[in-house]
């Protein structure tokens, strides 16, 4: 053995007749030459026979998995690790006459080596991410969270053991020393702790997605979800601006999810219509008539109308005041026919709740509230369908002798003016 560590100082010494310090240099350079020279062609064989028959059964296989770790550069990782035990196992002939540069060196490759797993796993759950992500069971999850953890689990065992290699101490002793500082560990990574309970129980009690629309006005989010990882939730606004906030606000704080609406059968329509209470009055027999010229409550107010009739004769009501027995209203009649107008619009859900009520009066005057839901949910065609209803709506006032409410600037100036 040490005559073939020894072979090329020989060869300097004995027949060029070189000094022993030039020797020895002579031989670390010559033999390291030599050994990067076949690690290199060693490496580059290994490397184009690993990524030739990982992309050849890559291609053959239906799984977009061994194409994700092409993708993500693992077969080329993978093709280093020979010639880095090649090159571990040849560190004793190039350094045979410095002990120290061969210690010193064979640690270097330890840190090497080290890392390169590190990258390997790296490699190897960036993955695993992927996929899961095309997967239509996954692709709404948080797994970046649980890539993150490991992967941090994956580094933080990667530096202890690198510092271990560093101190030469053994692993059990040194990971003895760490766990004395538990405390410690626990005070830094705090933050990171709390968003990986955060991202496991909104994984296990399923409240946020990725793609879920979430509001939570505290941190200015207003928005769908494009990433949950281990310390921050990205959140695209509806301005396409992006909002970070804590993952951990997702369990500490209050937000409105919007997938409930987008999962049901459409989207809640509830607004109203405030009118002037001094414009509500009773029909009279002139004003139903008119009415009746509108189609969609024209059999309603006959049906009505002849059973107010018959319920007055009966009962012998003095109709001579109209506030006598039973009545039509304008307000009643309107709000009946924006019942009927809603209930016929192509826009709205059938199936569900579809409701015009009356609110608790104001001092502006009496709300009139359509409440129903829209079958088309996306934003931007909800908004046509409920400004549609409502420019029909305000349109019709009119017809029913009935008036809007709006607050008049200038009889404000001059009640402020007059006290």
């Amino acid at each position: 053995m040490i005559e073939y560590r020894r072979v090329v100082y020989d060869w300097l010494v004995e027949d060029l007749g070189w000094a022993q310090n030039l020797a020895e240099i002579g031989n670390i350079l010559i033999l390291g030459l030599g050994f990067t020279i076949i690690l290199y062609i060693i490496y580059w064989v290994t490397r184009h026979a690993i990524i030739t028959l990982f992309k050849a059964f890559s291609k053959r296989t239906l799984t977009q998995f061994d194409d994700l770790l092409v993708k993500h550069n693992s077969p080329r990782l993978a093709s280093l690790v020979i010639p880095l035990i090649l090159l571990h196992k040849s560190v004793p002939y190039i350094f045979y006459d410095y002990p120290r540069l061969e210690s010193g060196f064979e640690i270097f490759l330890w840190v090497i080596f080290v890392f390169l797993v590190l990258f390997i796993f790296r490699s190897v759950l960036r993955t695993i991410n992927e996929f899961l992500k095309l997967t239509v069971r996954f692709k709404d999850k948080p797994i970046d969270s649980y890539i993150q953890v490991v992967m941090l689990v994956l580094w933080v065992l990667g530096f202890a053991s690198i510092l271990a290699i560093v101190a030469n101490i053994e692993f059990i002793k040194f990971f003895t020393t760490l766990g004395a500082a538990s405390a410690i560990l626990l005070l830094i990574f705090k933050d990171t702790i709390l968003g990986f309970v955060a991202s496991i129980q909104v994984s296990i009690n399923d409240t946020v997605r990725i793609g879920d629309w979430i509001t939570m006005e505290k941190y200015g989010a207003d928005g769908e979800v494009l990433q949950i990882n281990l310390s921050t939730v990205m959140v695209q606004n509806f301005d396409n601006t992006i909002t970070n906030l804590p993952t951990f606000a997702l369990i500490s704080d209050a937000y409105k999810n919007w997938r409930g609406m987008t999962d049901s059968g459409g989207r809640r329509i509830k607004r109203s219509i405030i009118l002037k209470s001094k414009s509500i009055r009773y029909l009279e027999k002139d004003d139903v008539e008119q009415l009746q010229k509108i189609s969609l409550i024209k059999d309603y107010l006959n049906t009505r109308q002849q059973q107010i009739s018959d319920f007055n004769t009966e009962n012998e009501v003095d109709k001579s005041i109209l506030i006598n027995g039973r009545n039509l209203t304008n307000i009643g009649v309107f709000r009946k026919y924006l019942q009927e107008y809603v209930e016929q619009h192509s826009a709205i859900n059938k199936d569900m709740i579809i409701m015009v009520r009356q609110l608790p009066s104001t001092s502006q005057g009496m709300p009139l509230e359509i409440y129903a839901f829209s079958s088309d949910k996306r934003w931007a065609n909800y908004e046509y369908i409920m400004a549609d209803i409502f420019d029909h709506a305000l349109a019709a006032v009119p017809y029913f002798d009935l008036e809007i409410f709006e607050f008049d600037n200038n009889l404000a100036v001059i009640s402020s003016d007059s006290d």
